[in-house]
């Protein structure tokens, strides 16, 4: 079966395992189930191969059970065949399973399974448990069975499926994948170079730098070690990391956490500093921890202190104060009105725009993000700007760059393709893209509102008003007249008196 074929059917059977669930669980929390079941299987069924191979190899099973031979320890009793075999109490067997391999990997897959109640009978019977398990049975997920690439692949389509059935909650965990393209395609990570994600979600920004460096022909596995990234919500969290390990990648942090009270990375008593700082945090996110902001050890309120209403300003001073002095390079996804409130947000803006660390503005279409029909933008910031860059910035209205959805709008690869032209351009373009100075920014009371530099085109063949009136009125009366119309039906049928 070639790799397309496989990841058809492999896309298909994980979302057929949504279905299973469907009823007793709510929409939302399927991933919370459905993902640490995939997990599970693919590690022993990784683990079963190892141990044939070993035992093939060596001639002697019991050499095949040595911690040694394998990536992952399964302890005894706890692999998915034990489970499977449990016929009372399943979810109480799956549970002890997935803690004790935890436990015996406690450097790389301490916490991965999160935090599902498997024992709550209320949700999940063992009957609906084992239709489950023998739904991921039917299905071999070795190395030999399904390459990393492809289940990575069909782990991500199934990350989609789940930001699109809860489309309300989903963009605390999903950034739509061509914006997380641009993003990194932008920032340009190379092989050996470090990357952190602040508010990593599923990690989908840390998988897009590795695939950017292989599309380049880097060296991957030169980014081994160099992959960082926080998150706050446990299951989320956990999410991100198997979302890596089932993509090959097998050196990374991602720690569990909240960033801006409890920054996890450090060098010595100073924040870690990274090449690349990518994010899309929560918009205007409230009670963000401005109380221990007032006196920031790690100086992160260095232009201001943000408002306690809004942390998009503590998540950009977060992630500026994370770059490398002389690499850092830094792409963030935030709500339009960061780029134009007044007040303490203002004098942050504006002294942003005094150090010249931004370099590039883009306004993008509303509805592109699940949970919001707002319009955000990318503020991309560099610590060292190129020579003709300095004491500018290139504002872009990206507005009209999209597909219309029925729930959603969608930036499509061809509109990737002209914004990324636009910032490597870094020059005018009629109705879309203005360099602008830093006097001409102050000129403008230091706002960053992009309809201050960029005008949408006037729309060609306006009719004149006479005509827009008179169709106005046609429009009116064809309303009127279906509205009589509906009436007489409905009085008709008895619906009304």
């Amino acid at each position: 079966m070639n790799s397309i074929d496989l990841l058809a059917r492999l896309e298909g059977h994980l979302w057929a395992s949504a279905n299973i669930l469907r009823g007793p669980v709510d929409a939302a929390d399927f991933k919370t189930y459905i993902f640490p079941l995939l997990f599970f299987k693919r590690i022993c069924d990784v683990w079963d191969e190892e141990y044939r191979q070993v035992a093939e190899e060596m001639g002697d099973p019991e050499l095949a059970q040595f911690p040694e031979s394998h990536r992952f320890q399964i302890p005894d009793g706890c692999h998915w065949s034990d489970v499977r075999e449990t016929a009372t109490n399943v979810g109480t067997a799956l549970q002890r399973a997935m803690r004790e391999i935890e436990k015996a990997n406690p450097e790389t897959l301490y916490g991965v399974f999160g935090d599902a109640q498997w024992t709550n009978k209320e949700r999940l019977s063992d009957a609906l448990l084992k239709d489950l398990i023998e739904h991921f049975s039917r299905l071999p997920l070795g190395n030999r069975d399904v390459g990393s690439d492809v289940l990575g692949d069909a782990y991500e389509y199934l990350i989609k499926k789940f930001a699109d059935a809860t489309n309300k909650k989903a963009g605390e965990f999903y950034t739509p994948r061509s914006v997380v393209r641009l993003m990194i395609e932008m920032l340009d990570p190379k092989e050996g170079e470090t990357i952190y994600d602040p508010a990593c979600g599923t990690g989908g920004m840390l998988l897009a730098a590795v695939e950017h460096v292989r599309e380049a022909h880097g060296d991957v596995k030169r980014l081994w070690g160099r992959l960082y990234g926080q998150e706050k919500n446990l299951t989320t969290s956990s999410i991100a990391r198997m979302n890596l390990f089932l993509h090959g990648i097998e050196d990374f942090q991602i720690i569990r956490g909240d960033t801006l009270r409890n920054p996890a990375f450090f060098e010595g008593d100073h924040l870690a500093a990274f090449d690349c700082v990518i994010a899309n945090p929560p918009f205007s996110l409230e009670k963000w921890g401005e109380e221990i902001w007032v006196n920031d050890p790690f100086g992160r309120n260095f232009a201001g202190l943000p408002p306690s209403s809004s942390g998009d300003y503590a998540w950009v001073q977060h992630m500026i104060k994370s770059m490398a002095e002389g690499t850092g390079r830094m792409a963030v996804v935030l709500p339009q009105g960061a780029l134009f409130r007044k007040g303490v947000e203002g004098g942050i803006r504006r002294k942003l725009l005094e150090m010249d660390l931004i370099e590039a503005v883009i306004g993008l279409a509303p509805n592109l993000f699940y949970g919001t029909g707002l319009a955000a933008c990318i503020l991309v910031f560099n610590k060292r700007k190129p020579k003709a860059r300095r004491h500018k910035v290139a504002i872009a209205d990206a507005s009209r760059l999209f597909r219309r959805g029925r729930a959603q709008n969608y930036l499509e690869p061809e509109h990737s393709v002209e914004i990324l032209r636009w910032f490597k351009k870094f020059e005018d373009v009629k109705d879309s893209v203005r360099v602008v100075s830093l006097d001409d920014i102050k000129n403008e009371d230091w706002t960053l509102n992009i309809s201050r530099y960029v005008l949408p085109p006037l729309q060609e063949n306006i009719p004149p008003l006479p005509e827009a009136i008179e169709t106005f009125k046609a429009a009116l009366s064809r309303c009127r007249e279906a509205e009589e119309k509906l009436a007489r039906v409905m009085t008709k049928g008895g619906w009304v008196e």
